[in-house]
């Protein structure tokens, strides 16, 4: 039996799910900005604080974007809409949908119309993510007052722990960065690309620190990811 992934259907249950999100949003938004006035903040601070949260928010979206037309290539639009708008990441999201199209044995390069190929993906990418939603409301009490605990005792050691956890953290992302390597020529683009964005980042650092462009601190890291996927869109096909 044939199966649609971009059928009508489909096509309604994620456009119904994405209205709610942007009404979520909205409401959340409209009572932020009432209460802020409430309590005496400056209705200027409050628009600059919007302004400048919209605008961060353009890179990790174009990022997005890019992760739905990736996985939109085999898993059709409306399931990755679905997941890259709600809770996922590119990150998560495209190796767990790769990983089991490749154990089912089905191209991640034409589009899948076995509807129990697309399901057994489907319950793949959201059974794996659900155990971040289910733990952290449960343990983040336990584990805020444990950094606050550690920090009260020693500032100094409780500064150490957030930054290890950080750089734990960047650490995962960085082993997907350098899995690539034995690809060949083509595979260092991430690592060119990671280079790249770490030497903007260390510009704006400077322009900051040392030129006192002080507007820039909320602007560095969307700078600094749109510069690298531009970055990235001109050295692939260099290099690719």
């Amino acid at each position: 039996m044939n199966f649609n992934p971009n059928s009508t259907f489909l096509f309604l249950i994620a456009i119904i799910i994405i209205i709610f999100i942007l009404a979520q949003s909205l409401f959340f938004l409209v009572r932020a900005y009432r209460r802020g006035k409430e309590i005496g903040m400056d209705a200027k601070k409050l628009r600059n604080t919007i302004t400048s949260s919209a605008i961060f928010t353009i890179a990790p979206a174009v990022s997005i974007l890019l992760g739905v037309l990736t996985l939109s290539k085999f898993l059709g639009l409306p399931l990755p809409w679905i997941r890259l708008s709600v809770i996922g990441a590119i990150t998560y999201e495209l190796p767990a949908a790769t990983s089991a199209a490749s154990a089912l044995g089905a191209p991640v390069s034409e589009t899948i119309t076995d509807p129990a190929v697309y399901s057994a993906i489907a319950w793949v990418m959201t059974l794996g993510i659900l155990p971040s939603t289910i733990l952290v409301p449960i343990l983040i009490r336990r584990i805020q007052g444990g950094l606050i605990s550690v920090r009260n005792k020693d500032s100094k050691w409780g500064e150490l722990l957030i930054n290890a956890m950080f750089l734990g953290m960047i650490s995962a992302f960085m082993g997907m960065v350098f899995s690539s390597i034995r690809k060949g020529l083509a595979g260092w683009i991430p690592v060119f690309v990671m280079l790249f964005s770490a030497f903007l980042m260390a510009v704006c650092g400077v322009l900051i620190k040392v030129f006192k462009v002080k507007w820039l601190q909320d602007y560095a890291l969307p700078i600094c990811m749109l510069g690298a996927m531009a970055f990235a869109a001109v050295i692939t096909p260099v290099i690719g």
